[in-house]
Order: structure tokens, then C-alpha cells, then sequence
């Protein structure tokens, strides 16, 4: 395919006049439209009842453009404030007994472990998965597993995983599969049936903004969740509470919401999918796929050693690449106008629609002359 031009229109974003934007997988640049969606916003924030009705509405649309994308009933996509909140929701709706355990990967997020990790009552076993097979994980799945908790997409690597192998694992010992789609959503189409509960960040490929996350709950696997906590927001509509009563929360995924909606963020995302919805999502996963594999040749053919996988299949929108200097090379980088993005000793480029190969060939001639290991 051709990608010497963007799929994107790059005016429509905050890109700065000259520079290749490469951290999609960071923080993207902020579209223009959002300017708009955030006065809407703060235009029916003002208007007192019927702007709280229209802030509602945004809610109930984006919920179900969501589910229409990840393949799934309406009721069951909700928002958390963050994944590793909608995480820390599941984690503490789990009873725990002495010796359970879950499985990880030795380069997982921080939000899909430390929910588990600081079960206390008690404690549960943190099980790791080392290495680069893509069947890593299985081998330390027994009886005891509660869960495994897997990125679609490593933020470190840029591995996708195979989650039809972790959901056979998970379905042989009745555990939970719970996946963060957090690297792949926007770009890559989403199967969230896979997962028992899944959840996605907002403000990197889908364009969005931090404030509000995605929550997914998989009520035919798992039709009796019930969060152990709750807010106002998140148990039945009532007129008034009779606090004597037993609390019933929501039907469907509203229950991850325990509190106020973050409206904001919610119409920047409605933003963003109205923008994502004029481009083929196919053609979207092609010109990101060329623009990956092209960097990793080029990189690959320099000398510099990935941690990425060299496999279409097996990789995502990141090329990554682990070195001591990594912020260094990422302040250099960035003096040239190329911004990449640094974090936990490894340099990283991810790609979207607005990138090109001119973007691709500028982090080629630049990166060797600054390359430290």
C-alpha cells in the first residue's frame, strides 16, 4: 500500500509545523475539533437540567459507538475513571483465599498488577511470566489462578499477545481473563468477547483524553459480577434511599461508574470517534501495520537490536528498544524534531494515521548517530 502520504489529514491535529510525531502510543496530539467538543461542553455544563440531559446523552452515545466497535451488547461498555481504577474494581470483587494466585508478564503495566499485588486479606501470589514465548504464560496456570491479567499490546515491547491461547488457558481452571486493550484500540479492531472484563485508556489511539476509560464486563461469562463497592451513580435509580434496604446496583457496565461521569472527557472521545469514523478502519490497520514493519527493517538493517517482534503477528503500532540511555537519545530526538518517547529504559516510537514514511525515514537517519545502548 502506499503510505507516503498520511492517512490523516495532519492540519486537523496540534502537530507542530516540522516535526514527526511518533508517540501515539504516549500522548498523541490533540485534535481541533476538540476545541469544540469542550465548549459543548462547557456550554451544557451551564445550562443547568436540560444541559445535564445533554451531558448524560454523550454519555449513553459514546457507550454505544464503543460497543459497536469492540463487538459487544451496549450494556456492557461503562467508563472508569482509569483502567488501572476498572482493574482495581474487579480485584476487590474477587474472594481470595490463601494460596490463589495470577499470572502476569514480567513486562505487564503497573495498573493490570498492582491492584493484585497490594491484596492484602490475603495476600495473593504474583505469578510472572519471563521470557519472549508466546505461550509464556500457560505453563504457570494451575488450580489456583484467579486471573490472568494481560495487555493486548505491550507499552514496553510492542508484542501483541495471542489471547485466544490465554483465554484457553484461563477456561481449563475456571479463571478470569482480564485484557487491557489500552495499546490497540483505535487502530486495531477490538474482540473483546475474548476477555471476562476488559478496559482501554482513551487518550492514545482513540484520540481521547486521560479522565475517562472504557470498561468492559463480559456478562455472558460472567453474568453474576457484582462490584463491592458502589456511589450514587452506580446502584439503581431511586427518589429517595431507604438506607435500610438492600442496595441493588445497575443492570449493566453503568456499574463501573460509582461516580459523576467525566462528562469532559466524554465528548472530546465522541470527538474522536466521529473523527476515526470517516477512515476505513482496515485500511487504518494496514497503513499503521507498513508504517511498524518498515521502521523495524529499517532499525533491524542499522544494527539497533529490538525488543520488538520482527512477526506482523506478533507485533503492534510500538517498535521498541531497550537502552540506559533511552531518555538521553529521547531529549536528542527531540531537539530534532522527532518525538519519540522514553520511559523505564527502553525508546519507543508508535505510529497512527497522520504518520507517513517521511516520518519513518527521518527516525532512520536520525537515530544511528545517536544510538546508545
Amino acid at each position: 500500500m502506499n503510505t507516503d502520504q498520511p492517512l490523516f489529514d495532519r492540519a486537523a491535529f496540534r502537530i507542530p509545523e516540522g516535526v514527526a510525531h511518533v508517540c501515539a502510543g504516549g500522548e498523541p496530539p490533540f485534535l481541533f475539533a476538540h476545541d469544540a467538543a469542550l465548549l459543548r461542553y462547557a456550554v451544557d455544563k451551564s445550562s443547568g437540567m436540560p444541559g445535564r440531559t445533554a451531558m448524560e446523552a454523550q454519555i449513553d452515545r459514546a457507550q454505544r459507538r464503543v460497543a459497536t466497535r469492540w463487538g459487544v451488547a451496549g450494556d456492557e461498555i461503562g467508563f472508569v475513571p482509569s483502567v488501572a481504577d476498572g482493574v482495581a474494581m474487579v480485584a476487590e470483587s474477587l474472594v481470595f483465599r490463601p494460596g490463589d494466585n495470577i499470572v502476569v508478564d514480567a513486562l505487564e503495566y503497573p495498573s493490570l498488577v498492582a491492584p493484585f499485588a497490594l491484596q492484602r486479606h490475603p495476600p495473593v501470589e504474583i505469578r510472572v511470566a519471563r521470557g519472549t514465548a508466546p505461550d509464556r504464560h500457560v505453563g504457570l496456570v494451575d488450580a489456583r489462578t484467579r486471573a490472568i491479567a494481560a495487555s493486548c499490546v505491550s507499552y514496553m515491547t510492542g508484542e501483541r499477545l495471542d489471547l485466544d491461547v490465554l483465554r484457553a488457558a484461563a477456561d481449563r481452571v475456571g479463571a478470569l481473563l482480564i485484557v487491557d486493550f489500552t495499546q490497540a484500540a483505535g487502530w486495531l479492531p477490538i474482540e473483546a468477547a475474548v476477555a471476562d472484563f476488559g478496559f482501554s485508556a482513551c487518550y492514545k489511539w482513540m484520540l481521547g483524553t486521560t479522565g475517562a476509560a472504557i470498561g468492559y464486563w463480559n456478562r455472558a461469562r460472567q453474568p453474576g459480577w457484582v462490584p463491592s463497592t458502589a456511589g450514587w451513580n452506580s446502584i439503581h435509580a431511586f427518589s429517595r434511599p431507604d438506607w435500610a434496604s438492600a442496595i441493588a446496583v445497575k443492570p449493566g457496565a453503568a456499574r463501573f461508574t460509582r461516580g459523576n461521569p467525566a462528562h469532559g472527557p466524554v465528548y472530546v472521545l465522541n470527538a474522536a470517534l466521529d473523527f476515526l469514523d470517516g477512515h476505513d478502519p482496515a485500511l487504518l490497520r494496514r497503513h499503521v501495520g507498513a508504517l511498524t514493519a518498515a521502521l523495524i527493517a529499517r532499525l533491524e538493517a542499522a544494527g539497533i537490536p529490538l525488543t520488538t517482534p520482527r512477526d506482523p503477528a506478533r507485533h503492534g503500532a510500538n517498535v521498541c528498544m531497550d537502552s540506559s540511555a533511552a531518555q538521553a537519545m529521547c531529549n536528542e530526538l527531540n531537539a530534532r524534531n522527532i518525538f519519540g518517547w522514553n520511559g523505564h529504559g527502553r525508546l519507543r516510537f508508535s505510529f497512527h494515521g497522520y504518520n507517513a514514511m517521511d516520518d519513518v525515514e527521518r527516525i532512520a537517519a536520525a537515530l544511528p548517530a545517536v544510538w546508545r545502548p
